[in-house]
Protein backbone atom coordinates (compact mmCIF):
# COMPACT_ATOMS: atom_id res chain seq x y z
CA UNK A 1 0.00 0.00 0.00
CA UNK A 2 1.77 3.86 -1.20
CA UNK A 3 1.73 5.82 2.05
CA UNK A 4 2.92 8.31 -0.60
CA UNK A 5 2.17 8.63 -4.44
CA UNK A 6 3.85 11.63 -6.28
CA UNK A 7 2.66 11.59 -10.61
CA UNK A 8 4.17 13.45 -13.20
CA UNK A 9 5.62 16.01 -10.77
CA UNK A 10 7.39 18.98 -12.32
CA UNK A 11 9.02 21.82 -10.35
CA UNK A 12 10.86 25.06 -12.49
CA UNK A 13 13.05 27.65 -11.05
CA UNK A 14 12.62 30.40 -13.57
CA UNK A 15 13.24 29.07 -16.98
CA UNK A 16 14.79 25.60 -15.64
CA UNK A 17 12.86 22.68 -15.17
CA UNK A 18 14.53 20.95 -12.29
CA UNK A 19 11.87 17.88 -12.32
CA UNK A 20 10.54 16.81 -15.30
CA UNK A 21 7.50 14.78 -14.54
CA UNK A 22 8.69 12.41 -12.35
CA UNK A 23 6.60 9.99 -10.75
CA UNK A 24 7.03 7.38 -7.69
CA UNK A 25 5.92 5.61 -4.61
CA UNK A 26 6.42 5.14 -1.07
CA UNK A 27 4.83 1.85 0.59
CA UNK A 28 4.18 2.43 3.77
CA UNK A 29 6.71 0.80 6.15
CA UNK A 30 9.36 0.69 3.51
CA UNK A 31 12.79 2.63 3.15
CA UNK A 32 13.12 4.76 0.18
CA UNK A 33 16.45 6.08 -1.33
CA UNK A 34 16.09 8.17 -3.84
CA UNK A 35 20.06 8.98 -5.16
CA UNK A 36 21.43 10.69 -7.70
CA UNK A 37 23.99 13.44 -8.51
CA UNK A 38 24.30 16.94 -7.40
CA UNK A 39 21.79 19.02 -8.90
CA UNK A 40 19.43 15.79 -10.11
CA UNK A 41 16.54 17.11 -8.58
CA UNK A 42 16.82 15.14 -4.97
CA UNK A 43 16.20 18.12 -2.63
CA UNK A 44 14.00 19.32 -4.71
CA UNK A 45 11.93 16.25 -4.49
CA UNK A 46 11.21 16.66 -1.26
CA UNK A 47 10.66 20.43 -0.73
CA UNK A 48 8.01 19.95 -3.37
CA UNK A 49 6.52 17.18 -1.12
CA UNK A 50 6.77 19.25 1.83
CA UNK A 51 4.92 22.52 -0.01
CA UNK A 52 8.25 24.30 0.59
CA UNK A 53 8.31 25.06 -3.18
CA UNK A 54 5.28 24.76 -5.74
CA UNK A 55 5.10 22.58 -8.64
CA UNK A 56 4.01 23.51 -11.88
CA UNK A 57 2.48 20.53 -12.77
CA UNK A 58 1.79 16.95 -11.06
CA UNK A 59 -0.44 15.67 -7.89
CA UNK A 60 1.39 14.54 -4.55
CA UNK A 61 -1.14 12.00 -2.68
CA UNK A 62 -0.35 10.93 0.95
CA UNK A 63 -2.08 8.49 2.65
CA UNK A 64 -5.02 8.57 0.23
CA UNK A 65 -5.52 12.43 0.13
CA UNK A 66 -4.09 14.46 -1.89
CA UNK A 67 -1.97 17.16 -0.61
CA UNK A 68 -0.90 18.63 -3.40
CA UNK A 69 -1.26 22.96 -2.23
CA UNK A 70 -1.21 22.19 0.91
CA UNK A 71 0.73 24.48 3.22
CA UNK A 72 3.73 23.11 4.55
CA UNK A 73 2.75 23.38 8.21
CA UNK A 74 0.06 21.56 7.34
CA UNK A 75 1.54 19.03 5.76
CA UNK A 76 3.48 18.67 9.04
CA UNK A 77 0.59 18.18 10.68
CA UNK A 78 -0.43 15.41 9.00
CA UNK A 79 2.54 13.23 9.30
CA UNK A 80 5.00 14.22 7.03
CA UNK A 81 8.39 15.76 8.49
CA UNK A 82 12.00 16.59 6.76
CA UNK A 83 15.00 16.57 7.79
CA UNK A 84 17.21 18.91 6.16
CA UNK A 85 20.10 19.16 4.61
CA UNK A 86 22.76 20.98 6.54
CA UNK A 87 20.49 20.01 9.70
CA UNK A 88 20.07 23.59 10.09
CA UNK A 89 19.48 23.69 14.29
CA UNK A 90 18.69 26.68 15.73
CA UNK A 91 21.90 27.34 17.08
CA UNK A 92 20.89 30.47 19.91
CA UNK A 93 18.76 27.65 21.34
CA UNK A 94 19.56 24.75 23.69
CA UNK A 95 19.08 21.18 22.36
CA UNK A 96 15.97 21.13 24.59
CA UNK A 97 14.55 24.03 23.16
CA UNK A 98 15.21 22.62 19.42
CA UNK A 99 13.14 19.68 20.64
CA UNK A 100 10.39 21.36 21.75
CA UNK A 101 10.12 23.68 18.81
CA UNK A 102 10.03 20.38 16.61
CA UNK A 103 6.48 19.94 18.86
CA UNK A 104 5.41 23.06 18.32
CA UNK A 105 1.86 21.93 16.52
CA UNK A 106 1.19 19.80 19.19
CA UNK A 107 -1.08 20.38 21.25
CA UNK A 108 -0.86 17.01 24.00
CA UNK A 109 2.19 16.20 26.32
CA UNK A 110 5.75 16.39 24.18
CA UNK A 111 7.40 15.08 27.06
CA UNK A 112 6.89 11.17 26.63
CA UNK A 113 8.34 12.05 22.91
CA UNK A 114 11.60 14.09 24.34
CA UNK A 115 12.44 11.42 26.73
CA UNK A 116 12.37 8.68 23.41
CA UNK A 117 14.59 10.82 21.75
CA UNK A 118 17.09 11.18 24.57
CA UNK A 119 16.55 7.40 24.67
CA UNK A 120 17.58 7.42 20.77
CA UNK A 121 20.33 9.77 21.27
CA UNK A 122 22.13 9.46 24.82
CA UNK A 123 24.49 12.14 24.09
CA UNK A 124 21.28 14.89 23.47
CA UNK A 125 20.55 14.28 26.76
CA UNK A 126 23.81 14.79 27.99
CA UNK A 127 23.94 18.24 26.09
CA UNK A 128 20.30 19.19 26.58
CA UNK A 129 20.92 22.61 27.87
CA UNK A 130 23.86 22.99 25.70
CA UNK A 131 23.75 25.52 22.83
CA UNK A 132 22.99 23.38 19.13
CA UNK A 133 25.34 25.74 17.67
CA UNK A 134 28.16 24.56 19.80
CA UNK A 135 27.48 20.54 19.07
CA UNK A 136 29.71 18.51 16.76
CA UNK A 137 27.97 17.92 13.43
CA UNK A 138 27.40 14.84 13.99
CA UNK A 139 25.26 15.97 17.16
CA UNK A 140 23.48 18.23 15.27
CA UNK A 141 22.44 15.77 13.04
CA UNK A 142 21.26 13.72 16.00
CA UNK A 143 19.22 17.11 17.32
CA UNK A 144 18.31 17.26 13.87
CA UNK A 145 16.40 14.15 13.76
CA UNK A 146 15.24 14.29 16.82
CA UNK A 147 13.77 17.37 16.06
CA UNK A 148 11.61 15.86 12.94
CA UNK A 149 10.51 13.13 15.47
CA UNK A 150 8.75 15.10 18.12
CA UNK A 151 5.90 15.35 15.59
CA UNK A 152 5.26 11.30 15.46
CA UNK A 153 5.80 11.38 11.70
CA UNK A 154 4.76 8.60 10.07
CA UNK A 155 6.81 9.46 6.94
CA UNK A 156 10.10 11.03 7.43
CA UNK A 157 12.25 12.47 4.69
CA UNK A 158 15.47 12.89 5.18
CA UNK A 159 18.00 15.26 3.08
CA UNK A 160 21.63 13.70 3.02
CA UNK A 161 21.80 13.28 6.89
CA UNK A 162 25.72 11.83 5.96
CA UNK A 163 26.65 14.48 4.65
CA UNK A 164 30.08 15.97 6.22
CA UNK A 165 30.73 14.09 8.68
CA UNK A 166 32.51 11.47 9.80
CA UNK A 167 32.76 7.52 8.51
CA UNK A 168 31.77 6.70 12.78
CA UNK A 169 29.19 9.01 13.00
CA UNK A 170 27.99 7.70 9.27
CA UNK A 171 27.53 4.34 10.76
CA UNK A 172 25.63 5.74 13.78
CA UNK A 173 23.27 7.68 11.74
CA UNK A 174 22.83 4.83 9.61
CA UNK A 175 22.00 2.36 12.43
CA UNK A 176 19.46 4.65 13.52
CA UNK A 177 17.37 5.51 10.57
CA UNK A 178 17.51 1.54 10.60
CA UNK A 179 15.58 1.80 14.23
CA UNK A 180 13.47 4.47 13.50
CA UNK A 181 12.41 1.78 10.73
CA UNK A 182 11.62 -0.77 12.93
CA UNK A 183 9.67 1.35 14.73
CA UNK A 184 7.10 1.37 12.32
CA UNK A 185 8.35 4.77 10.70
CA UNK A 186 8.04 5.11 6.70
CA UNK A 187 11.23 6.84 5.23
CA UNK A 188 12.50 8.70 1.87
CA UNK A 189 15.94 9.18 2.10
CA UNK A 190 17.85 11.30 -0.46
CA UNK A 191 21.68 10.40 0.07
CA UNK A 192 24.38 11.03 -2.03
CA UNK A 193 26.07 8.09 -0.06
CA UNK A 194 24.40 5.81 -2.33
CA UNK A 195 26.69 2.67 -0.91
CA UNK A 196 25.01 2.92 2.35
CA UNK A 197 21.46 4.05 0.99
CA UNK A 198 20.69 1.10 -1.09
CA UNK A 199 22.30 -1.25 1.63
CA UNK A 200 19.60 -0.39 3.89
CA UNK A 201 16.27 0.62 0.94
CA UNK A 202 13.74 -1.71 0.70
CA UNK A 203 13.13 0.22 -2.95
CA UNK A 204 15.16 2.73 -4.73
CA UNK A 205 15.18 4.80 -7.35
CA UNK A 206 17.86 7.21 -9.33
CA UNK A 207 17.61 10.96 -10.42
CA UNK A 208 19.39 12.06 -13.07
CA UNK A 209 19.04 15.48 -13.94
CA UNK A 210 15.20 16.06 -13.06
CA UNK A 211 14.25 12.39 -14.35
CA UNK A 212 13.67 9.29 -13.09
CA UNK A 213 15.99 6.50 -14.94
CA UNK A 214 15.97 3.72 -12.83
CA UNK A 215 13.98 1.90 -9.77
CA UNK A 216 14.26 -1.39 -8.38
CA UNK A 217 14.73 -2.95 -4.79
CA UNK A 218 17.72 -1.93 -3.13
CA UNK A 219 19.40 -4.49 -3.63
CA UNK A 220 18.83 -4.78 -6.89
CA UNK A 221 20.47 -1.30 -7.81
CA UNK A 222 23.11 -2.18 -5.10
CA UNK A 223 24.32 -5.19 -7.99
CA UNK A 224 23.39 -3.31 -10.99
CA UNK A 225 26.48 -2.31 -13.25
CA UNK A 226 25.23 0.91 -14.47
CA UNK A 227 24.71 2.04 -10.56
CA UNK A 228 27.90 0.37 -10.08
CA UNK A 229 30.02 2.42 -12.43
CA UNK A 230 28.00 5.54 -11.68
CA UNK A 231 27.84 6.25 -8.18
CA UNK A 232 29.76 2.97 -6.03
CA UNK A 233 32.78 3.31 -7.56
CA UNK A 234 34.26 5.33 -4.16
CA UNK A 235 31.50 3.88 -1.78
CA UNK A 236 33.26 1.85 0.54
CA UNK A 237 36.30 4.60 1.18
CA UNK A 238 33.75 7.24 2.23
CA UNK A 239 30.56 5.35 4.10
CA UNK A 240 32.65 3.83 6.90
CA UNK A 241 29.86 0.88 6.66
CA UNK A 242 30.49 -2.91 5.76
Amino acid sequence: MSLLYIKDLKVSYGGIEALKGISLDVEKGQIVALIGANGAGKSTTLRAISGLIPRSQGTITYDGQVISGHSPQKIVSEGICMVPEGRRVFPNLTVLENLKIGGYLRKDDIQPDIEHVYDLFPRLKERSWQLAGTLSGGEQQMLAVGRALMMRPKLLMMDEPSLGLAPLVIRDIFKIIETLHEEGITILLVEQNANAALKIADSAFVLETGSLSMQGTGKELLNDPRVKEAYLGKAPARNGIG
